[in-house]
């Protein structure tokens, strides 16, 4: 990197003074090797290895990458090892300050630099989603010339906020929240490495598991809450940092959940049952403890879509149509925002009428499969379509809906073993009560048919 006298006088405090940096700061990687998740991404021969200069021989040189992914998933711990690790120029831009002129200024210097000195130059860019279309299309002749080597990080979906030149001419790497085996690793490092917390204080079972959940899969959030809670430990003279601790330092309590036990189940259940019980304000608890504990999203939003076709069905139709975009939305936006996405889902499926008669018409409807009521297609509703159909009678005597009025023939549809069963039996709630005058009607018009010869 090339800092400027401020940011040269920043390091060399931090040099003296370790702590004067933040936790999540001293604890970043120095090489690859130690980089905590993200394994598909560090592979022999892959970009990022390349850009180190491990297996960069050979006429194809390292490429330009863009690095997506949530809030401290290492973004920025990649780009930092970058700088340690090559002996490339390296640059640091954040395009929430920068504009086009210190793009401009940096690729003139790249190109100096190549030029007269033949080393290459490395380009970070954080936030640059954040860049308008003009700034980035600045960057695209360095890239596309090699004039800079580009890693680029942003949290938005790319496809959407980097221009399609830049994504052209550039790698996708996909980063993924850690998994709690990760963050684990990541916070037993911090406390007994020497540029941690140096053994200073212990870390207990439960208080690490207080951690895992807050943390979402983000290492950043991991590593300054335990930093807060080791800061409130220490201030008291304690040994460990208990959990009582932690909860006041970071000011949020410990959720008693265990996504792989009883409460992940029980949890699970209460918020669904208070959904069809229409308590909405129950309900909106429940998924507030699910969200605290770090449950997630899609698993609650996969059990709020099953709500609106059990509880719901046809009283409200358009209750699916709700939890089905609910959990679109959460796969495409993730916490903290599905928080939101959630909650409307819960307040629509709760305050919505209820109807369970597609739950009762289906298993009505397996029972009797299952005892055997079955029986032959009738003959006029087989295919009649194949060679030698007719001489069976297939399709014979079939009466074409669309050619009647109201579209509605009066004729039998279902096997003799279960002709005239009624399975579903709407209710008078909501929607379902329109649902229930038209059946009637349509039961009347199906009954009123000629007798078989």
């Amino acid at each position: 990197m090339e800092p400027d006298l401020f940011t040269a006088a920043a390091e060399e405090r931090a040099e003296k003074d370790p702590t004067a940096s933040p936790l999540a700061v001293r604890m970043r990687p120095r090489t690859l090797d130690d980089v905590v998740g993200q394994s598909h991404l560090l592979r022999p021969g892959s970009p990022l290895r390349r850009l180190v200069g491990e297996g960069a021989g050979g006429p194809a040189g390292p490429s330009s990458v863009i690095l997506w992914g949530p809030p401290g998933t290492g973004k920025t711990t990649l780009a930092y090892v970058v700088s340690q690790a090559t002996d490339k120029r390296f640059v640091e831009l954040s395009a929430i300050t920068a504009g086009v002129k210190e793009v401009r200024a940096v690729i003139d210097g790249a190109r100096r630099s190549s030029g007269g000195f033949g080393r290459d130059t490395v380009l970070f860019l954080d936030e640059i989603h954040r860049f308008s279309k003009a700034q980035q299309d600045s960057l695209l002749p360095a890239v596309e010339n090699r004039w800079v080597t580009l890693i680029a990080a942003t949290t938005e979906n790319p496809y959407f906020s980097v221009i399609s030149p830049l994504l052209s001419r550039s790698l996708l790497l996909t980063l993924e929240p850690l998994t709690d085996d990760d963050l684990r690793g990541l916070l037993r490092r911090a406390v007994r490495d020497e540029r941690g917390l140096g053994g200073a204080v212990a870390l207990p079972e439960d208080t690490e598991a207080h951690l895992l959940r807050i943390a979402g899969g983000d290492g950043r959030r991991a590593l300054t809450a335990l930093e807060a809670g080791a800061g409130a430990a220490l201030a008291e003279g304690a040994s460990e940092i208990a959990l009582a601790a932690l909860e006041a330092a970071v000011n949020r309590a410990a959720v008693a959940y265990d996504r792989d036990g009883d409460q992940h189940y029980d949890v699970a259940s209460a918020l669904i049952k208070s959904v069809r019980g229409s308590d909405v304000d129950a309900a909106l608890h429940y998924l507030a403890r699910m969200i605290e504990a770090g449950e997630d999203p899609r698993f609650i939003a996969r059990r709020l879509m099953i709500s609106a076709s059990e509880d719901i069905g046809m009283a409200d139709p358009t209750a699916l149509q709700t939890a089905v975009a609910a959990a679109q939305a959460v796969a495409l936006i993730g916490f903290p925002e599905a928080a939101i996405t959630l909650s409307q889902a819960t307040i629509a499926l709760a305050l919505a009428p209820k109807s369970n008669a597609a739950v009762m018409a289906i298993g009505a409807a397996q029972a009797d499969v299952r005892a055997g009521l079955a029986g032959p297609v009738p003959p006029h509703l087989r295919d009649g379509h194949y060679q030698g159909a007719k001489k069976l009678g297939h399709g014979r005597d079939y009466q074409y809906p669309h050619d009647l009025p109201g579209g509605i023939a009066g004729q039998q549809y279902a096997p003799d073993a279960v002709d005239g069963k009624r399975y579903y039996q709407p209710t008078r709630h909501g929607a379902e009560a329109r649902y229930a005058e038209v059946l009637e009607r349509v039961r009347e018009r199906l009954a009123d048919r000629p007798e078989r010869s």
